[in-house]
């Protein structure tokens, strides 16, 4: 009997489970997906590297699903209390009849299990299906080969997947089973002639707390952009965030003491139609969820910035990644090697050959240790100079104490780099950027990060002069100049000072060697193939330089950049960055953090909709005998849905909009925190993409929230 009263249950309640239904539904598909790249991965045909940071992404997708888990966790158990408190008055008439608090929760335990079976089935299918979607994304994000592309289930996300939701669903099951049994008789009867206590707040202390709570949040905005550079370190951070949330609260918690007020002193807005009612609803609706609207705004918040900010960073690196790799091979080398020198505290005494091998090109190197040349083309050698007599602290100047105050974490005493013109010359022409000319007393400043352009330009606005070897020099222009010597995955140049050919630079002033060449390929595997005796330790280079001891600290290879991974680049008498490595390693990078940035976004964009949804819903039902009361004065259908759909959507609005706010100034430290790897020049196709996201989901959210109200309201005609 308990099973069959469950299914009619079901049935008859399927607009109440609706929402419910959908949230399960996305939760497992969307969990699914995330979790099932491992399946995926290995269909894939790509590198070594790459198939290492692939499983580096999974493993941690799978340490966020944890989190993603709790989340859905707890937005189940809130979605089913809404579900519970709306039965009320239909467990009541159970015990009425007979039944027993341990029968009533038999049935809601079958019902829950319906709904989590069904919910799971329908989640997996639709998220099987839309993971093989994913399959693709993923190959295009890592320029993968899918010659090899099937249709792929993942046994190890399906497990994954029912045992985490099992355990929700047990949870759920625990809580209903206590709630029903503090339950008493009288109470559930009576619950929907229960109303919440109201209390109304003074408007001119809602006013001031208002204004309070604007001014609390335009300081912290002003802290995360206008003084960014003071949020070094955690604790600089948190109070800015504080402010942010207590100022949320308190905009919400105002809200309901005056804005009724204020719109009933313009008489013809609140009188027209049914915008009494309207606002009456809204206005008692604010004022019974400050922490949930606070929350959901906070939550909405943190999708905006989330999705648009990782997305600009990827269409960045990806954008900057084609202009800063013009060549396939960079190789470096520390010149003119001292006896002993410090590092990191410690004293450091290079080997003798080490020492003679830092005096010669590393073309001379190369062929020393066996590399046959002709793997090799356009090839081009510079040398790259340093003097302790023109650091940081001489170029700025006059203006040093100033730029001190502002950014005292800049290492000051850090010598500038000098390349003569000619030199530079010879790489930008094979780069294909710009080329400079100099008269015998003038310099020019190549610069392409953007904090450290400003900050140049702030000295050379007003003319400035460097003295090289007793002789000075004036700035050509009164600005940077764009430019770079070196490949990276984006624009982190952070100056380089170009001289006159004539300008007096001795032996001792070397600081390395800058070797730039292109394999001699023309197709991809050629290429890689060349990239082999750079990056392979059975290579015979590598063999030899580690037999000839060319290293500083007993690597056996020449050391790739691999920074943007989050490994320490190693320090060698050689070092390199080859274009190959630094695509791969970009490309990971990026794709890690976007795939990271739309998983918590779009869960967190489904529990703030979600919850939205279940209080408007409830609200729908507790105040259907106010919409019953505004047909008996003379409203039609029409005007009614009207004015639920307005209710509906100033409901979902509100929070929407302060997190739009919230987001236009987070978005902004997003960017100035990751300078030199995002640009805003590619933050407008990022916000429209994650405009279409939210539109999307928050979107279907709102429809199926109206539907769902509507046929709530129209139970009682």
């Amino acid at each position: 009997m308990l099973f069959k009263l469950s299914i009619k249950n079901m049935k008859k309640s399927f607009k109440d489970y609706a929402i419910y239904f959908l949230t399960l539904v996305l939760g497992v598909a969307i969990f699914y997906m995330f979790n099932s790249l491992d399946s995926q991965e290995a269909m894939l045909q790509v590198s070594n590297s790459t198939r290492d940071i692939i499983k580096l992404m999974i493993s941690m997708l799978g340490y966020v699903s944890v989190f993603v888990a709790v989340v859905l966790g707890l937005l189940i158990v809130y979605a089913n209390n809404f579900l519970i408190n709306r039965r009320k008055k239909e467990f009541g008439i159970y015990m009425t009849l007979g039944m027993g608090k341990r029968q009533i929760s038999k049935i809601i335990i079958l019902e829950t299990i319906f709904v989590g079976i069904i919910s799971l089935i329908v989640g997996l299918v639709i998220g099987i299906f839309a993971s093989q979607f994913m399959s693709v994304l993923v190959a295009k994000m890592f320029e993968a080969d899918m010659s090899n592309f099937q249709f792929v289930f993942s046994k190890t996300a399906c497990i994954k997947t029912c045992v985490y939701f099992a355990v929700m669903y047990i949870a759920v099951m625990f809580f209903n089973t206590m709630t029903v049994s503090r339950y008493k008789l009288i109470n559930l009867l009576n619950a929907t002639k229960k109303n919440e206590k109201v209390k109304i707040k003074n408007p001119i202390i809602s006013i001031i707390v208002f204004i309070g709570a604007s001014c609390l949040l335009g300081y912290a905005y002003w802290k995360v952009t206008g003084d960014v550079h003071s949020l070094i370190t955690a604790d600089k951070l948190l109070p800015p965030i504080l402010m942010g949330i207590i100022g949320t609260i308190l905009v919400f918690w105002s809200l309901s003491g005056f804005i009724l007020r204020v719109v009933q002193s313009i008489k013809n807005i609140y009188l027209k139609g049914t915008n009494m009612f309207v606002l009456r609803q809204i206005n008692s609706k604010i004022n019974t969820t400050v922490i949930s609207m606070s929350v959901i705004c906070l939550m909405l918040f943190m999708t905006i910035s989330i999705l648009s900010s990782s997305l600009s960073l990827r269409n960045t690196m990806q954008r900057e990644l084609v202009e800063m790799t013009p060549v396939d091979l960079n190789l470096y080398k520390t010149a003119n090697l001292p006896e002993s020198y410090m590092k990191y505290g410690k004293e450091v005494r290079p080997t003798k050959e080490q020492m003679e091998d830092s005096r010669i090109p590393i073309t001379e190197t190369l062929k020393n240790n066996g590399l046959d040349m002709s793997v090799l083309k356009d090839l081009i050698e510079i040398p790259v100079y340093a003097t302790n007599n023109l650091t940081w602290e001489t170029f700025c100047a006059d203006k040093l104490e100033e730029i001190k105050a502002e950014f005292p974490m800049l290492r000051y005493d850090t010598s500038e780099m000098i390349v003569k013109v000619s030199d530079y010359n010879k790489i930008a022409k094979l780069y294909g950027i710009n080329q400079y000319e100099l008269k015998n007393n003038e310099y020019i400043m190549i610069c392409n990060y953007d904090s450290m352009e400003e900050l140049r330009n702030r000295i050379l606005s007003d003319g400035s002069t460097i003295t090289i070897a007793g002789k000075e020099y004036k700035s050509k222009y009164n600005e940077c100049k764009s430019g770079f010597i070196s490949m990276s995955t984006s624009h982190t140049n952070t100056g380089i000072i170009l001289v006159p050919d004539n300008c007096e630079l001795t032996e001792s002033m070397k600081k390395q060697y800058l070797f730039v060449a292109n394999y001699n390929a023309d197709t991809k595997e050629g290429k890689e193939e060349i990239e082999k005796i750079f990056v392979d330790d059975n290579s015979e280079l590598l063999q030899n330089l580690d037999k000839n001891g060319l290293n500083i600290d007993g690597t056996t290879k020449i050391a790739l950049m691999e920074a943007s991974v989050g490994q320490a680049t190693i320090e060698t008498i050689i070092d390199g960055t080859t274009k190959i490595a630094l695509i791969e390693a970009s490309v990971g990078l990026a794709t890690i953090v976007t795939f990271i940035a739309i998983y918590l976004g779009i869960i967190f964009l489904i529990a703030s909709a979600a919850i939205l949804a279940l209080k408007q819903l409830t609200e729908s039902s507790d105040n259907k005998q106010r919409y019953t009361i505004l047909r008996k004065i003379g409203c039609d259908e029409k005007m009614i849905n009207k004015a639920l759909f307005r209710q509906i959507g100033i409901f979902f609005g509100l929070p929407l909009i302060l997190a739009i706010i919230h987001s236009i100034f987070g978005i902004q430290f997003a960017m100035t925190v990751m300078e030199g790897l995002a640009s805003s020049e590619d933050l407008l196709p990022s916000i429209v993409a994650t405009v279409v996201i939210i539109g999307a989901i928050y979107g279907a959210y709102f429809i199926a929230t109206y539907l769902g109200s509507k046929n709530i309201i129209k139970e009682e005609e």
